[in-house]
């Protein structure tokens, strides 16, 4: 009875490359190809940079030089983390409304009737747009961001978890009913988890949208956050620290990027699987 190699096809020539080792150059080339666009786009603005003599535009090894003692002298307490609690719990609002009602408009087609010219109307405007009417009623203070946040948001959420249930399949509607599974196990085995993948792609996309909306309320009103503090640099003509608040924002969004995929990975594990078997197959 012959045993199987824990080894992996290898090319003409070549013997056999341990699995182990296989998986290291996996990664490692994935890691290469992620960080080879940014490396080559950070060289270029270095070099393009090197001699600039603009007030607007300085140097990249100035704006670099700057970058430790402006955020991480104070600013990561009284500025970055309220920002990011504000973010968090905006999008946190987004995420549990924008599936509730979403999962509720899509299984009933008499609320999705209803609801669809409301929702449409709401959805045109633009959320910047109600900063000043949320301020009005509820202040400067983190309520009215939150509020802000949770309000542009929860529109890809709510519209992606409408469609995925009403894509969820009818025979798979039918057999839940066969076997007579209850409201609450037919919601977590069937419609949430057929729904998860147009979810989660609402939900990467809210992500981004909470984000600018984090900026933009914090830049209209606020006495601290990344936003007051890049606008404050800005008027005071601080550009290198003005240009050291706008990297670490995209620093934020490609950190906060790879913690979504981190979550993303176990929730549809199960789809993943099914895809590779239709490849397969």
């Amino acid at each position: 009875m012959t045993q199987h190699s824990s080894t992996t096809p290898a090319a003409v020539g070549v013997g056999p490359v341990p699995r182990r080792t296989w998986r290291a150059w996996s990664w490692g080339r994935r890691v290469l190809v992620a960080l080879g666009l940014p490396a080559v786009l950070v060289a270029l603005w270095w070099v393009a940079s090197a001699r600039a003599e603009s007030f607007f535009f300085p140097p990249l090894s100035e704006i670099l030089e700057v970058f430790v003692p402006t955020w991480f002298e104070g600013r990561i307490v009284g500025d970055v983390i309220p920002s990011l609690g504000r973010l968090l719990a905006g999008y946190a609002v987004a995420l549990a409304g924008g599936i509730a009602l979403g999962v509720a408009i899509g299984m009933s087609r008499v609320l999705r009737a209803f609801t669809e010219p409301v929702l449409e109307f709401f959805r045109a405007i633009p959320p910047p747009v109600l900063v000043p009417i949320l301020m009005l009623f509820l202040g400067i203070g983190t309520s009215m961001k939150i509020v802000v946040i949770a309000a542009g948001a929860i529109w890809p959420i709510l519209l992606n978890t409408v469609e995925g249930v009403r894509a969820v399949d009818e025979v798979l509607r039918d057999t839940a009913t066969v076997y007579r599974l209850g409201p609450v196990r037919r919601l977590r085995t069937l419609v949430l988890r057929g729904a998860s993948p147009q979810i989660v792609t609402g939900a990467r996309q809210a992500l981004s949208i909470a984000i600018i909306l984090m900026v933009i309320s914090e830049m209209f009103a606020a006495n601290n956050g990344l936003g007051f503090t890049i606008v404050s640099f800005q008027r005071s003509f601080a550009l290198p620290q003005m240009w050291t608040g706008i990297i670490l924002l995209g620093l934020v969004g490609v950190a906060l990027s790879l913690i979504f995929r981190l979550v993303e990975r176990p929730v549809l594990y199960w789809y993943r699987g099914l895809r590779r078997s239709q490849r397969g197959g």
